[in-house]
């Protein structure tokens, strides 16, 4: 007997990737699992645009909201995580369909990834402290040194990526780039997958995240963010789009509405990106 097909949907925020993930899901007997990096946080549930408690009841979740804010993620883990999902899935004669629009997630479904050795912990606590005594200038200045190919790759830099690049030359002697230019193989071959694009038209993409943004905030979601005030510098949760925004809103730095029009700049600046993205790689 054949297994399932593995489904990908794959669209920008607030295309409706979601719902037709639900819709593939009913019609072929399917478990989604989750491909946002956003989503896999259980804070903030509203901001980061979690499916409601009514699809997760309707239709079996997987990897949504199991991680606290605390907790460093990568491509790498998530693919473990997914693979299993998947695997458990096709063996049960399910279909699995995943869902998001992190690219780096399913480009690493649909080619592989570079495997990188488990760094100790007590690698990665010596990075931050390094991080923190050189400041972030002097610390990416000495990354520089050692890796300059991580700092061609991409064009922002934040915390965590810069700590992860210096923790992987610290614990193992050879630079991130030297582990991500080896030969990888795709998990699963390609005529085992089938990817479903979402997209709409730019000007209703980008009124589609502002109005879901404008609701985010009126169901709650300031609210949900108070509850956490104030975040830990390094939580992972600073990425989420809207935490910024609003805890400025929050700490009277500036009103409710600039804090709600920058977070719609921020979620159509995102979505535009995740196009771009989505039309060169897919």
């Amino acid at each position: 007997m054949s297994l399932p097909f593995i489904h990908i949907v794959a669209g920008a925020t607030a295309s409706g990737k979601s719902a037709l993930a639900i819709q593939l899901a009913h019609d072929l007997g399917g478990v989604i699992i989750n491909a946002d990096s956003q989503q896999v946080y259980r804070d903030l549930p509203l901001l980061t645009a979690r499916p409601s408690a009514a699809d997760e009841a309707s239709i079996p979740h997987r990897l949504y909201g199991f991680l606290g804010g605390d907790e460093p993620f990568s491509a790498g883990k998530w693919l473990r995580f997914a693979q299993m999902e998947i695997d458990w899935a096709r063996s049960q004669d399910m279909t699995p369909i995943v869902v998001g629009g992190t690219g780096l997630y399913l480009k690493a479904l649909m080619q592989g990834i570079a495997e990188i050795p488990a760094i100790d912990e007590a690698v990665r606590l010596q990075s931050e402290q390094d991080y923190d005594a050189m400041g972030r200038e002097a610390f990416s200045e000495r990354l520089r040194a050692v890796d300059p190919a991580f700092f061609t790759r991409l064009k922002v830099y934040d915390k965590q990526r810069l700590i992860r690049a210096y923790s992987v030359w610290l614990g193992t002697g050879k630079a991130l780039s030297f582990w991500q230019q080896q030969p990888v193989c795709p998990p699963y071959p390609t005529e085992q997958i089938r990817v479903h694009r979402v997209e709409l038209p730019r000007a209703e993409l980008y009124a589609r995240c502002n109005i879901r943004f404008r609701m985010m905030v009126e169901a709650g979601a300031i609210d949900e963010l108070h509850a956490l005030h104030p975040l830990p510098s390094g939580s992972s949760l600073w990425k989420i789009i809207g935490v910024n925004e609003l805890s400025d809103y929050i700490t009277n730095k500036i009103s409710l509405d600039t804090a709600i029009s920058r977070a719609q700049q921020a979620t159509r600046n995102y979505a535009k990106r995740q196009l771009t993205w989505f039309r060169n790689q897919l």
